[in-house]
């Protein structure tokens, strides 16, 4: 009797979770650093071993510009090549529209890893407006790398990336636009206790090692 009601419970406990998951607002990790931090790359082992996914506002915006008959897509274009942050209306559009396409295919997948975002004041501010209430922010995944190494890093990239902005004077202006945009707002979210960061500097399995020690302990 008693094995019965414990082997009925535990069938129903995943079909609990899954309709638990359809109402859940998209659960959020922003995850910020300089160009060439290795974001991208730390998002692609976090998706693998845990149930994220990974959207990146570079990358999408990038999408944007290529499409056919895209009518942002020029506009895009000129931010980019000038190393400045594209109108946030955009960014946060293509954002939304990524999760709820996400969402919408498998209602399990509600945690998201935005990545290169919020940029700056306008970022936070029109993410505020438009999501406020939508998606939960957890925290900030701050991966923080000197300068120097993200340039050479990028400069590597940009051997075989077929970027237009990994060279060395898009770099300059995009590492200036960080330190003078982004790093506020990852203040603002230090002051929240709502920061975990990583020293980036290092090899990619080490900091990798100290991403999985903060998902594990955030659940």
């Amino acid at each position: 009797m008693i094995g019965r009601l414990i082997g009925n419970v535990s069938q129903r406990v995943p079909s609990l979770l899954y309709r638990v998951s359809l109402g859940m607002k998209p659960q959020v990790v922003f995850v910020l650093g300089g160009p060439g931090a290795g974001k991208g790359t730390q998002c692609s082992k976090i998706v693998e071993a845990y149930s994220y996914t990974h959207l990146s506002a570079g990358d999408l915006l990038r999408e944007e510009r290529a499409r056919e008959g895209s009518v942002d897509g020029q506009l895009i274009a000129n931010y980019i090549k000038e190393g400045k942050i594209v109108p946030v209306e955009i960014t946060i559009n293509l954002l939304k529209k990524a999760m709820e396409e996400t969402m919408q295919k498998d209602e399990k997948m509600f945690r998201f890893l935005i990545d290169g975002f919020p940029r700056n004041e306008d970022n936070l501010e029109g993410w505020k407006k438009v999501m406020d209430g939508k998606a939960d922010v957890k925290f900030v995944l701050f991966f923080n790398c000197k300068n120097e190494v993200c340039i050479d890093r990028c400069l590597e990239r940009g051997k075989s990336s077929g970027r237009t902005d990994d060279n060395r004077e898009s770099l300059d202006k995009r590492i200036q636009t960080y330190l003078q945009s982004t790093q506020p707002i990852i203040e603002l979210y230090k002051k929240h206790e709502k920061v975990r960061e990583v020293d980036a500097s290092r090899s990619v399995d080490e900091v990798f090692a100290d991403v999985k020690a903060i998902l594990d302990k955030e659940g």
